[in-house]
């Protein structure tokens, strides 16, 4: 073979290797449509993504709120009993009030008025605080006025005991208040 006929022949290879202008072209707009296929599957599985994303806090948010209700349930389980035990303590204290009683009914009385009070503070009862007026935890009944031995907001009487459950009221406690 001489020159001539191998520049021929790499011209040939040449010419046949390079694309036309209608293949380049359509070789073109096939990679934009597969390009804007690639971009929307893309943003597709972005959107999964995000959308798992949300339901996995989701999820966890349930999970959590779930586990403070189920403990809140729990804290305050003896909330209904302990309602329902507090006229009979109130009663037993009024039975303890009452002049003429023999030692001995008297010794009952206290004994299951403590044994109450102390199944009730294993629950977590407890009486209502008493030192000075509050009207979260106090019902005002009856005010007095108040004077230099009484000041203001000072409980003078209380009528009826107040009782929480931890830190939830059960029974404002009725008192008198200076005023």
């Amino acid at each position: 073979m001489s020159k001539k006929d191998k520049k021929e022949e790499i011209k040939e290879e040449v010419e046949a290797t390079e694309p036309t202008t209608e293949e380049s072209v359509e070789e073109v707009a096939e990679e934009t449509s597969e390009n804007k296929e690639l971009q929307e599957a893309l943003e597709r599985a972005e959107d999964f993504e995000n959308k798992y994303l949300r339901a996995h806090a989701e999820m966890q948010n349930i999970q959590r709120r779930a586990n403070e209700e189920r403990q809140s349930l729990q804290r305050y389980r003896s909330q209904d009993l302990a309602k329902a035990i507090l006229p009979s303590l109130d009663n037993l204290e009024r039975a303890l009030a009452v002049e003429g009683l023999t030692d001995d009914v008297k010794k009952g009385l206290e004994m299951v008025q403590e044994s109450l009070i102390q199944a009730l503070k294993e629950e977590g009862v407890e009486e209502v605080e008493l030192e000075n007026f509050d009207p979260n935890l106090h019902m005002a009944v009856q005010t007095l006025d108040a004077d230099d031995d009484h000041p203001a907001d000072s409980i003078a009487q209380v009528l009826q005991k107040g009782y929480q459950l931890h830190e939830r009221l059960l029974r404002p406690a009725m008192v008198v208040v200076y005023n």
